[in-house]
């Protein structure tokens, strides 16, 4: 069968209609007795089951799935689906009549997604579970019983493996041969698509910049010119990189409908998991698989799959071993061009990066414990940049490649303005995250102590502070006047400060609260709470110059989180200022304890406001106000 002149279809199989039943004849000698003993034919009766599919399942015979307001069938069909008012009565009074023409909005103009409004490319309707919620966590605790022990993972049925249920984070709307057409098929408008993939380079990208932005947007450029038949046998794995950055691209555009958006995210990240299936992506990997996956990774977070995001991320640090990212170029491909290279070490790191501090959040041991790359290795050379057939030390190409990706996606820049200050922000991380495995993530692994005595600990805080001075000064900056500015002039740099201030904060935090009896280490509170209340400061300079950021990443809504419960914790066992010479009895009389409370209690008001799963949001609150409410001064 031509594949090129089908068009993909969600499912094969047809609705089963009531057949009559023709009986055997009985062989007899004789026509006369084989007549007497056929007994007459009978009528083909009606079936008395009401049809619960749509009106056009039925009448192709295709199999529904019966979903409003419109089944999937449908939608791949970009036909009009209808239901009987019998149907829709059985279904339920609440979801009322099916809405017509949903099937058929791809084909109508639309206006382009902007930071207000915009169209919605597919509307899909998900069965909802009614939420469920719970207050105690399955993780393991802390060495400090200030530190959080209330972890709102995903959340839908009880399950032996904290959150992790049955419901699987990746909706199925495939079918077993449909194939990359399918996936295909699914495909935003290129306008939508040009939206998504800008707002991913605006909020996304500073952040985790491990895409070669310039290559990419080469390959997007040349995907998109293919006609449809040759994208139906593109490569899998640039289909499903481009889906998980249309996804995190949806969670960051403003919708009038939070609900909608997150469906039609999920039904994109549910389209870049399948292509990477077809792609055989578990006996295959590549750098743009393990960058695919290490967007599904943050996008499971952000939709409230942490605990699935941990799961899916075992595998990815499988592959990345099995790619060699973890060995040092230099030593393993010594004959790569340095581009190539420099990718390598920029997807290691994220790897790295994004294990590491996951692992911090959820109390869990870490994965990518063995690696030979220097962090030193990730140079600011910048040869990878050079023009096709330019100078490189020199010599001169005086043959231009016609394929080059210069011909293919001139830039008038010879590099992109961002990239030396991205390689001190990736750097600066790549040292943090290597500290925090080694003091924070190996010891809680089997529930050792962080510190084993006081001296331990000012040694380590040291260690941290001592790092902290080696950094960019840009990245460290805490006062309000660099922060207005820099959200001015440079929005990039912003947010690599503020998801820098706050890792490196919360995870002093961490040490200035824990506790050892056996070695005389007790909370120090003067500290932990300087160090919560610096983090948290990141936190709402977050909220108040990038509001739409503020609530959507998961990782930084959640140490926030941890960050004034810890506090409120603390603030609860106070009845008297931290230092006599504060004057008075009551804990109202120190600066430090007052602003900290009213730290916590902005925080509160802040996570009430905050978007997200319902019951995550509840959760969050639930706790903290459970804990503020417990300081009674």
């Amino acid at each position: 069968m031509d594949v090129e002149k089908r068009a993909p279809t969600l499912m094969s199989a047809g609705d089963a209609t009531a057949k009559s039943d023709m009986p055997a004849a009985t062989h007899h000698n004789g026509a006369h007795d084989a007549l007497a003993s056929t007994p007459p034919p009978r009528k083909k009766q009606k079936r008395n089951k009401p049809t619960l599919s749509c009106e056009e399942c039925v009448e192709r015979k295709t199999k529904c799935d019966r979903s409003r307001p419109q089944c999937l069938a449908c939608i791949k069909r970009q036909s009009e689906c209808r239901y009987s008012d019998v149907a829709n009565l059985i279904a339920s009074a609440d979801r009322g009549a099916a809405r017509n023409n949903a099937g058929r909005a791809r084909k109508q103009s639309k206006p382009a997604l902007g930071e207000e409004t915009q169209a919605i490319p597919i509307q899909i309707q998900i069965p909802v579970a009614p939420p469920q919620y719970r207050s105690l966590s399955l993780s393991s605790t802390s060495s400090s019983p200030f530190l959080l022990s209330n972890i709102p993972y995903s959340n839908h049925t009880p399950s032996p493996f904290f959150g992790l249920s049955a419901e699987h984070p990746f909706a199925n709307y495939w079918t077993s041969r449909g194939g990359l057409p399918e996936v295909i098929g699914v495909l935003p408008a290129k306008d939508q698509a040009d939206i998504l993939v800008t707002k991913y380079f605006d909020a996304v990208d500073p952040v985790y910049p491990m895409i070669h932005r310039r290559n990419f947007y080469a390959d997007y450029e040349r995907f998109w010119s293919l006609p449809v038949n040759e994208k139906y046998v593109a490569d899998p794995v640039l289909v499903a990189l481009h889906f998980v950055i249309y996804a995190m691209g949806t969670q960051f555009i403003t919708s009038p409908s939070d609900q909608e958006r997150a469906q039609i995210a999920e039904f994109y990240v549910s389209a870049s998991q399948q292509a990477l299936r077809l792609s055989s992506y578990l006996s295959r990997a590549s750098v743009r698989t393990l960058q695919a996956m290490v967007l599904i990774c943050y996008f499971l977070m952000n939709d409230n799959h942490a605990s699935d995001a941990w799961s899916f991320g075992g595998v990815l640090m499988r592959q990345a071993y099995a790619m060699g990212l973890h060995r040092d170029p230099d030593i393993i491909s010594p004959r790569c061009s340095l581009s190539d290279k420099q990718q390598r070490r920029k997807l290691w790191q994220a790897v790295l990066f994004q294990d590491t501090f996951l692992t911090v959040l959820l109390k869990l041991p870490p994965t990518a414990t063995f690696s030979d790359v220097r962090v030193e290795s990730l140079t600011d050379e910048l040869e990878e940049y050079v023009a096709n057939g330019a100078s490189v030390k020199g010599t001169t190409d005086t043959i231009i490649n016609p394929m080059s990706i210069n011909n293919i996606a001139p830039m008038s820049d010879a590099f992109p303005q961002y990239e030396l200050s991205d390689r001190q922000y990736i750097r600066s991380m790549w040292h943090l995250a290597n500290l925090v495995q080694r003091t924070v993530c190996t010891p809680r692994s089997l529930n050792h102590p962080l510190t084993t005595s006081p001296r331990d600990r000012t040694n380590l805080i040291n260690q941290y502070l001592d790092l902290l001075k080696s950094f960019p000064a840009v990245l460290t900056a805490s006062d309000d006047s660099t922060i207005c500015n820099l959200a001015s002039s440079s929005p990039r740099q912003l947010r690599q400060n503020l998801f820098f201030r706050s890792n490196f904060w919360h995870c002093v935090m961490i040490f200035q609260a824990d506790e050892n009896d056996l070695g005389g280490v007790s909370c120090d509170v003067k500290g932990a709470l300087e160090a919560a209340r610096l983090a948290l400061k990141a936190f709402f300079h977050f909220r108040e110059y990038l509001p739409v950021d503020a609530g959507v990443w998961w990782v930084f809504q959640h140490r926030a989180f941890e960050e004034a419960l810890l506090m409120a914790r603390i603030l609860g066992t106070q009845d008297k200022p931290l230092s006599p010479s504060k004057g008075g009895t009551s804990p109202t009389n120190d600066p430090l304890l007052m602003m900290a409370k009213e730290d916590a209690r902005k925080t509160l008001d802040i996570l009430d406001l905050v978007g997200g799963a319902p019951e995550m949001q509840k959760t969050r609150t639930e706790v903290l106000r459970t804990a503020f409410s417990d300081i009674t001064w």
